[in-house]
């Protein structure tokens, strides 16, 4: 059981009379089309033969019957220069029809010179005779037989004018030789049928014993001509079934000799390796989304290449039919280009063109060259990212596998380069040992398991639990991450399952050797089962698959089907494509022959696809050659990065510090000082130094170079009367942004400035990348973030927000230390969204295949922590919300959360204000932060505490409290424009108008209290008002900087609100916690009274400082260049 596709192996069929499989000179010049009147004539042309070659057969079957009408055939044929009704010309005639439909030039002529010519000669000799007075004339001859002659000429001699100025028509050539070794087999059968004829003739005949007219009549019937007429007439007679035996025998010959004349030569080795390895190339350049692409490389496939070579069009002659498989291999932008070059060579030696197993993207480039395309069946293939045992549509695999796991079965999966040689020849031998019958040849099995050109072919095996071989799977490389099936092997003595066991195991494992996608089989016509198997189908579609099922008693078509579908696989549409409609038939018959499901014929009829040398045995150095190539090809070099040119000289300067012997990119450099160290207490000593170069000067003579070093700068002198000091080269390779080491004295300029007088200096690190603008600089706040390392490089203000957010975090932990905290980490992947409202970032485990969350809050597993008994625990990490980016927001952001048992909402506020003020003096030395017009604030008053509705009050200029009636809160919103959903409760509202009206215009730090119950579902109820909750805010300058509950304890509570929020995530809210049972788990395990604080700590930092959040990330998000 294998998949389908075209040219199988052992099939018969033509070889390609054109050995060479790359475009050569000519055929990339693609032979114009003939025009309409001449192709019309070649239609016209072929569909008369066919009618001839049947009413022929008529005749030759009715003759003992009705001699009359067999004899007004006769001379109706031969009026129109057709032979004489025989089983020889019958097959003669049918032949010939089938040239002339392929267009075979050689039909052509054999028409005009075999049949029309001798009529016309005839006739105008009997005219000549006339015109003459009729004495060349046999004096028997009547006017009728005369008259009809000449009419018969006229007759021939017009379709010869016709067929002639018809020949661009007719473009089909025949491979070299074919003509006269199918001339030699049908002259020694012809002749074996006159002699048997003038044999029987002599024994039965008795009304002739001139030996010439015995042969003129073993002749004529031997050649399917009348024994009464030219050029064989005779007065012989002889019994009809005689003339049977002769016809039968001339049959025969003609049959021998079309097998002779199709069969084609066999290849050279040469070209064979060439081809290959042409074929490889183009499939590891352009690595193809076709499975069945590596099947190019099959040893019975030919290939048309486009005119540069960069595409082909795999194919195989089977009879008269080219059938190309798969999609062309290469580069798709030249596919086109193959396919016409492929037509051509079609149209060239006169095949019937067909592609079989086209992907849509295949056969949508056949169908745009006019073929014509229809759907052949699917392909499954199993995409390993989403393939799950669990899943309820494979429960039939599941149920499979249970006996070959109960029985010890176990799985390897190998490529065929790791096998030791030896076991993968034993591995080969038994599978071999396992096959019954001769090999049907499917074209979609390369036919040459272990082969050693085949490194990637992946080998799955499985083993009972003796370590016997019960079952083998062979896939071929597809692409850079898929595999498509080529053998599919099982013991005789393997329990049931054990193939599922294979393909279940890679599919699971697949993963962790980068397979993404299996190709399995190909189920032909896979649609029509379908359609048949659905409630409510039509008549014609059970029909359908009635008759489909009848079929598969002989072809595996719902075996195939069902085999593939218990899977689940994806299923890929594969299609047929023919040049016209009515090639469909003769394309089919084609298919059935290369999949062996047609019988074939005797081995001397087919052809030798692989040159002997090849066949008998690969030669180590054919092998040695693909897989340098395999090697070389798999890994490609990689592109050339563009440059500007000031890049490209900075590059070229590489060199020139090589050649002077200076390493560019050295281990290590001298340096004894840091840039700050050196000071005046060192003037007069010898110091080393490393810097990068941010300013540089060429006054001739002397250079001067101006290095830094953790925001401190020194000047560097290069003068030319120190020679050790290489002035030269300094001035021909250091450029500025290198980083470079100075050994010198430390000495002061003519100007007095503290400088370093260099004796000797080396590379550190060659930048390649020039700075920017020396006026401009990064002048956009886009460019500062997308080349963080240049600024931080070459400015000292973002090293100093740097190394200040530094500081600030350490006073943080010092804070929490202080108060007998302990620092914990807790996961960042997580299996729910919880701990706050907002939208999360998806991703997906494959160990687990399963989709995760990246954490939003860490507040549930610190929770968790505080059941666990640690009543004082803090964490400093990373938070992802997948919501907006602005001034204050950032996707990925850096959190502090802290609990505290026995504590509330208004400890948490105290221990807040502590830990931005220790920040705020880390920082600056004293408690001030910076607001954004750069005046500084004092923090070290008392912060005010406002409640939430006090606030709104103040903003709306009258009283709101929760018991003030919610039809006045919406005409609150509605005065101040805040848009509010019909649903949204008193609370809600409140909310809107305090996010709206409070939290922009707050400067000075503030505690806003006592929120709105409904707004916070994990904080717990006002101690006096059930209405509200003990939740805090933090605000200052417009944006919040944390917040602060005294925790909901209470897990019936707690299960009742989260369970809120996971209806209202059913209903479509992003931003809604799902139930974390694990957290209520806990919580019902019982946690004391506990206070939680939440901190942003890039906020809280950027309000100490007074910058946006980008300035203050390491790191801010932006796009990719390509993206932006």
């Amino acid at each position: 059981m294998t998949q389908t596709d075209v040219g199988a192996p052992h099939a018969d069929g033509a070889a390609d009379p054109h050995p060479e499989p790359r475009a050569t000179k000519n055929e990339n010049r693609l032979a114009a089309p003939p025009s309409p009147w001449a192709e019309g004539v070649a239609v016209w042309t072929g569909r008369v033969l066919v009618v001839a070659s049947l009413v022929m057969l008529v005749s030759f079957l009715l003759r003992p019957a009705a001699p009359r009408l067999t004899r007004a055939i006769d001379m109706t044929l031969g009026f129109v220069s057709l032979p004489h009704p025989t089983l020889f010309s019958v097959v003669l005639t049918a032949v010939i029809a089938g040239a002339v439909m392929r267009r075979l030039r050689a039909a052509l002529w054999f028409i005009v010179l075999v049949w029309v010519v001798p009529t016309a000669v005839v006739g105008a000799v009997v005219a000549i005779g006339l015109g003459i007075g009729g004495s060349v004339l046999d004096d028997t001859a009547d006017t009728g037989s005369t008259t009809v002659a000449i009419a018969s000429a006229v007759f021939a001699t017009v379709v010869a004018v016709i067929l002639i100025s018809a020949r661009r028509a007719f473009v089909a050539r025949v491979r070299p030789g074919a003509w006269w070794r199918a001339v030699l087999v049908l002259l020694a059968g012809l002749a074996v049928s006159v002699l048997v004829s003038y044999l029987l003739l002599d024994v039965m005949d008795d009304t002739s014993d001139d030996t010439a007219d015995r042969v003129n009549w073993a002749l004529s019937v031997a050649t399917g001509t009348s024994p009464h007429e030219p050029p064989f007439a005779t007065d012989a007679h002889g019994p009809h079934w005689l003339v049977l035996v002769a016809s039968v025998i001339s049959t025969l010959a003609l049959i021998a000799a079309i097998v002779v004349f199709l069969r084609g030569r066999s290849r050279n080795a040469t070209e064979d390796l060439e081809d290959e390895l042409h074929t490889r190339r183009l499939l590891l350049q352009y690595p193809s989304e076709d499975s069945l692409a590596y099947f190019a490389t099959r040893d019975d496939r030919s290939e048309a290449y486009s005119a540069n070579g960069e595409a082909a069009v795999s194919y195989r002659v089977v009879g008269s039919v080219a059938l190309a498989a798969g999609d062309p291999i290469g580069d798709p932008q030249h596919w086109d280009d193959a396919i016409a070059h492929w037509l051509d060579r079609v149209r060239r030696y006169g095949w019937v063109p067909a592609a079989t197993a086209l992907s849509e993207r295949g056969a949508r480039a056949y169908a745009k060259l006019g073929m014509s395309v229809v759907v052949l069946g699917d392909e499954s293939v199993i995409d390993t990212r989403t393939f799950s045992l669990d899943a309820p549509a494979l429960a039939p695999v599941r149920h499979a596998i249970a006996k070959p796991h109960r029985e010890g079965y176990t799985v390897r999966i190998s490529r065929a380069a790791e096998i030791d040689p030896e076991d993968l020849a034993q591995l080969v031998h038994e599978a071999e040992e396992w096959r019954h019958g001769e090999e049907r040849g499917y074209s979609m099995s390369l036919s040459r398991f272990g082969d050693p050109r085949d490194p990637r072919q992946l080998i799955v095996s499985a083993y009972d639990a003796e370590g016997r071989l019960r079952g083998v799977l062979g896939f071929v490389p597809w692409g850079r991450t898929g595999v498509s099936l080529d053998v599919m092997r099982r013991s005789p003595e393997a329990v049931n399952g054990v193939t599922e066991l294979m393909v279940s195991q890679l599919a699971t494992r697949g993963r962790a050797l980068g397979v993404e996608k299996i190709s399995l089989n190909f189920a032909m016509l896979r649609g029509v089962f379908e359609q048949g198997e659905r409630v409510g189908a039509s008549f014609g579609a059970r029909l359908q698959r009635r008759v489909l099922l009848l079929g598969s008693r002989w072809w595996q078509l719902d075996s195939l089907y069902k085999s593939n579908q218990k899977y689940d696989p994806q299923w890929l549409t594969r299609y047929l494509a023919t040049g016209t409609v009515s090639q469909r038939t003769a394309a089919l018959i084609a298919y059935g022959r290369a999949e062996g499901f047609v019988p074939e014929g005797p081995s001397w009829t087919r052809r030798r696809d692989r040159a002997p040398e090849l066949n008998r045995s690969m030669s180590r150095e054919v092998v040695a050659a693909v897989l340098e190539q395999e090697s070389r090809l798999r890994m490609p070099d990689p592109p050339a990065r563009r440059l500007t040119d000031q890049q490209r000289a900075r590059v070229d300067k590489l060199e020139t510090l090589r050649a002077a012997g200076m390493e560019p990119y050295p281990v290590g450099v001298p340096r004894t000082h840091q840039v700050g160290e050196v000071t005046e207490e060192l003037l007069g000593q010898h110091v080393s130094v490393a810097g990068r170069v941010v300013r540089l000067r060429d006054l001739g003579g002397v250079v001067f170079a101006v290095l830094r070093e953790n925001s401190r700068e020194l000047q560097v002198i290069v003068t030319a009367d120190r020679a050790e000091s290489r002035p030269d080269l300094f001035r021909r390779t250091v450029d500025l942004a290198d980083t470079i080491s100075v050994t010198g004295d430390v000495t002061r300029s003519r100007t007095g400035e503290l400088s370093l007088h260099a004796s000797a200096w080396t590379m550190a690190s060659k930048a390649l990348t020039p700075p920017p603008d020396k006026f401009r600089g990064l002048v956009d706040a886009d460019s500062k973030a997308r080349l963080r390392h240049v600024d931080l490089a070459l400015n000292a203000a973002p090293t100093r927000l740097l190394v200040g957010r530094s500081v600030a975090v350490r006073a943080m932990r010092d804070v929490f230390a202080a108060h007998d905290y302990l620092e914990v980490e807790t996961p960042i992947l997580q299996t729910v969204h919880g701990g706050a409202n907002a939208r999360p970032f998806l991703t997906h485990i494959n160990a687990y295949d399963m989709d995760l969350y990246l954490r939003i809050a860490p507040e549930l597993f610190l929770k968790r922590l505080a059941v666990g008994g640690f009543q004082r625990v803090f964490e400093i990490g990373r938070n992802f919300r997948n919501e907006g980016v602005d001034y204050k927001h950032n996707p990925e952001f850096t959190s502090l959360e802290a609990y505290q048992a026995y504590a509330d909402y208004t400890v948490m506020r105290h221990l807040t204000r502590e830990v931005i003020i220790a920040a705020a003096v880390a920082v600056h030395g004293r408690p001030i932060a910076i607001a954004p017009d750069g005046s500084e604030i004092d923090l070290d008053v008392e912060w005010p505490v406002v409640t939430c509705h006090e606030a709104v009050s103040r903003a709306v200029g009258e009283e709101v409290t929760p018991d003030t009636p919610i039809e006045r809160v919406r005409e609150l919103c509605e005065l101040h424009d805040i848009a509010f959903g019909p649903d949204e409760t008193h609370g809600l509202l409140v909310a809107e108008l305090y996010d709206e009206l409070v939290e922009g215009q707050t400067t000075f730090p503030t505690f806003y209290t006592d929120f709105p119950k409904e707004t916070s579902p994990l904080t717990r109820e006002h101690r006096t008002d059930p209405r509200l909750a003990e939740r805090w805010d933090l605000v200052a300058f417009g944006s919040e900087l944390g917040t602060a509950y005294s925790e909901l304890v209470n897990p019936v509570d707690q299960r009742d609100r989260l369970t809120r929020q996971s209806m209202l995530a059913a209903l479509g809210d992003p931003e809604a916690m799902e139930i974390d049972e694990e957290f209520l788990s806990a919580l019902e395990f019982g946690l004391p009274p506990t206070g939680g604080l939440g901190l942003g700590v890039d906020r809280c930092y950027m309000f100490v400082v007074g910058a946006t959040i980008r300035e203050t990330l390491t790191f801010p998000f932006t796009k990719p260049q390509s993206r932006t």
